[in-house]
């Protein structure tokens, strides 16, 4: 399982990345006809990088079988 936490914890990352970059430079998204505002991507980043440290902080924490 660790590999499979590390993955999740990189793809976490670069989301909340994604995120945190839209928050900052105010970069427009639009679905259809409804424009999503900033503060959207301030609780993505929130969320997705909580989502990254727990997988990294659950990937430690296994130990090697002997």
């Amino acid at each position: 399982m660790r590999r499979y936490e590390l993955v999740s914890g990189i793809v976490f990352s670069i989301v909340a990345l994604a995120q945190l970059t839209r928050t900052l430079l105010g970069w427009p998204v639009q679905v259809d006809l409804f424009t999503v505002p900033i503060w959207v991507s301030g609780v993505a980043f929130l969320i997705t990088g909580s989502l990254a440290v727990w997988a990294f902080r659950s990937a430690g924490r296994h130990t090697a079988p002997v």
